[in-house]
């Protein structure tokens, strides 16, 4: 089928899904307001810009985090090119906002139709665009394509599994690579994997991982400091990070063994999405555990068993304040969050089994001793009183994490590499 009529078809299947996915919004709305900010912008409506500017997208909170040293770094080396963020979810807009403030520009991005991408890149007026990981969407990169606006997959991953899929649809995704698309890949095997379904050898790099250059901020480790020392003091604990639906049981059940074994142990629960901060704290009701809210801002009482943490932004920070980080999303099969913002800050580190997000980042941490791997509720409550029964072991893998991030580093100062030619070459 020819190149043109499946991107044809494709958008008509994008204008019919579109009220559809309008009305999910709308309803997660409901128990969460963020989804109703900007709803113009999903349409690829906003202000305009008033010069030309770097575009960079990134999906939600995670790959938003990961962006913070490429961000700051075109900043530093274009200061007369505004940086732009798009970002797919409230919790993404949320998180650019706590790194940047007010200093740039974040907005959604739109549906992907031909005439919301026209409207979003009118109004952005993009120099270069750069769109983390696998955000491969045909209109946005026909659209790039078809004003001449070099754009970077930069950072780029695709699973094994997702080549098939995409070389179902050989015709539509080989378009994405077409015209000026480079592809900056994470590893070799992304590479190669990219290839196959696309793109184009000569327009293919190896960068490595953007998620190894984050830094540690030095008033998150402080503010990490103030809440252990105002909240929860000499208390052994412990944070379920970015969890999901049907992995809160699990932990819970972990928690409630680890209770008997270590006395006063409080967990830090952190559930990924707001609008089911609400379900959690009837969850935690229901299961008879003593607990309290984040949003309260009040004083943990010595018998709170589990903060809820139904705030948003302050999940490095807590990090930085506890013994042992668990990085949800990897007891259940949704693939596992960032493992490296717990890393970072020097604390060890517990996963599932499900990591397909980010199996390589899990399987270096894993064989460099700075992160355990668990299969269900009772091996990581094994693991929990391991670690807390020893305080030289956490300290060995905490020692470790940091030590991997700083052998890997370097993958924004090689993207800068790919970018410099492009921007010099048009100013």
């Amino acid at each position: 089928m020819p190149a043109t009529l499946v991107r044809y078809l494709y958008s008509a299947l994008m204008y019919f899904l579109q009220p559809i996915a309008l009305s999910i919004v709308l309803w997660r709305g409901l128990r969460n307001r963020r989804y109703w900010e900007s709803l113009g912008e999903r349409f690829g409506f906003g202000e305009s810009s008033d010069s030309p500017t770097i575009w960079v997208h990134a999906v939600s909170l995670g790959e938003v985090t990961a962006t913070a040293a490429l961000i700051r770094a075109l900043r530093t080396r274009y200061p007369q090119l505004p940086v732009i963020l798009t970002t797919a979810t409230p919790t993404g807009r949320a998180r650019a906002h706590a790194l940047f403030g007010d200093s740039m520009p974040v907005r959604f991005l739109p549906y992907d139709t031909p005439g919301s991408m026209r409207r979003l890149i009118a109004r952005l007026r993009p120099r270069l665009a750069i769109i983390l990981e696998t955000e491969l969407w045909p209109n946005l990169f026909n659209e790039c394509r078809r004003r001449g606006i070099p754009t970077i997959l930069a950072s780029a991953r695709l699973s094994l599994k997702s080549v098939a899929r995409y070389q179902r649809f050989g015709a539509l995704f080989r378009s994405v690579f077409s015209g000026s698309t480079l592809v900056a890949a994470q590893s070799a095997e992304d590479a190669e994997r990219f290839i196959a379904i696309g793109a184009e050898r000569g327009r293919t790099r190896i960068i490595g991982n953007v998620k190894f250059d984050l830094t540690v901020d030095a008033a998150v480790v402080e503010r990490g400091l103030e809440l252990r020392s105002a909240y929860w003091g000499t208390r052994p604990v412990w944070i379920a990070g970015s969890t999901h639906a049907g992995e809160e049981e699990l932990v819970l059940w972990a928690h409630t063994r680890l209770q008997a074994e270590v006395a006063g142990a409080l967990l830090l629960l952190v559930p990924r999405h707001p609008e089911r901060f609400q379900s959690v704290a009837d969850l935690l009701s229901r299961r008879g555990f003593r607990f309290e809210r984040r949003s309260g801002g009040n004083a943990v009482r010595p018998d709170c068993q589990v903060l809820l943490v139904d705030t948003v932004g302050e999940l490095a920070a807590l990090y930085a304040s506890v013994d042992v980080a668990f990085v949800g999303g990897s007891l259940v099969p949704v693939g596992g969050h960032n493992l490296l913002e717990p890393a970072v800050l020097g604390v060890p580190v517990i996963t599932g089994p499900y990591q397909s997000n980010g199996n390589e980042i899990a399987q270096l941490l894993l064989q460099q001793g700075a992160a355990l791997q668990v299969a269900d509720a009772p091996q990581l409550a094994e693991v929990l009183k391991q670690l807390f029964s020893d305080p030289a072991r956490r300290a060995r893998m905490g020692a470790s994490g940091r030590h991997v991030i700083e052998v890997n580093r370097g993958s924004v100062a090689r993207l800068l590499e790919l970018v410099e030619p492009i921007l010099s070459a048009g100013s």
